[in-house]
């Protein structure tokens, strides 16, 4: 099995569901060749999670991105991923970033965002919205995300280091409260004796069995089948040159005069672009012939 994967399941005498993530070799791609710092390894790694628990939602094409976005030491963490699971990100801070207060780190006091965008071919641009980061981690920023969105109380459980990012995540259904009182509370709290090498380690099946074994064998569980994660980052050459054809050839010509090639750098595949005189030329006698046509 893909060591990168979402799995739902749902408590079905309880009207809770909920899902567990785990991202392995998908996440080490996604780190690789940055050197982030331990602290932005684990934002950035939990917000991977999380990003990938909301992505497997997708009833349809489509493109999610999620950003928290603020003038902390962090100021970007920004994750995309489309309804196949395909995903990519990238983390933006200061050369040295401190052990503080996550909304410190992030800047939630100061203006800090967190943006959802969905971009579906259907659309004519993509939907966005924007909240202020509430909470004091990463988790509970987005439990509120979630809670404002879908109406219904979610929580989160979120780990990540160098070699893995995980979480696991339950959500209150509206006739849940009528099946048993007190199921909310109690499979709660039961979630937050989790702890992170059981995040990383363990199976689902004994990640929850360990959790919940008396209420999987009271009120039953169905646990669905894994979605595989990938890392999703290919060379798009052709995009690229769409850019430069963009500028037009009189400015392509002065960045090359200038610089000798035109440098477009791709930060989120970590990846830059090079492109020199004859190739530039080629693109703009390319698309003037295709004019002439």
């Amino acid at each position: 099995m893909n060591d990168s994967f979402v799995r739902r399941f749902i408590f079905e005498g309880l009207d809770i569901r909920g899902a567990v993530v785990r991202l392995g070799e998908s996440w080490q791609q996604m780190q690789a060749g940055r050197e982030y710092q331990p602290t932005v390894v684990q934002l950035l790694g939990e917000t991977a999670a999380i990003t990938a628990l909301i992505g497997g939602q997708l009833k349809q094409a489509g493109r999610l991105t999620l950003q928290l976005r603020g003038n902390g030491p962090i100021q970007l963490l920004v994750m995309d991923c489309d309804e196949q699971l395909r995903m990519r990100g990238m983390a933006r801070s200061n050369p040295v970033v401190l052990s503080a207060p996550v909304p410190e780190l992030l800047g939630a006091d100061q203006g800090g965002q967190l943006m959802m965008s969905l971009d579906t071919p259907d659309a004519r641009r993509p939907y966005q919205s924007y909240v202020p980061m509430v909470g004091d981690s990463v988790a509970a920023i987005f439990e509120h995300y979630l809670e404002q969105s879908e109406q219904q109380p979610s929580r989160l459980f979120v780990a990540a280091g160098p070699q893995a990012a995980a979480c696991l995540f339950l959500q209150k259904m509206p006739a849940a409260a009528s099946r048993d009182e007190d199921a909310w509370p109690r499979i709660s709290h039961l979630a937050s004796t989790v702890k992170p090498e059981e995040l990383f380690e363990l199976t689902p099946e004994n990640l929850l069995g360990r959790l919940f074994h008396e209420d999987m064998a009271q009120h039953g569980i169905r646990i669905y089948e894994p979605r595989p994660v990938v890392y999703h980052c290919p060379e798009d050459r052709a995009k690229v040159a769409d850019m430069i054809r963009g500028l037009g050839r009189a400015d392509a010509d002065t960045i090359l005069a200038e610089h000798g090639e035109i440098l477009i750098r791709d930060d989120i595949c970590n990846r830059d672009y090079s492109f020199g005189p004859e190739e530039v030329a080629a693109l703009f006698a390319e698309s003037e012939g295709k004019a002439l046509h």
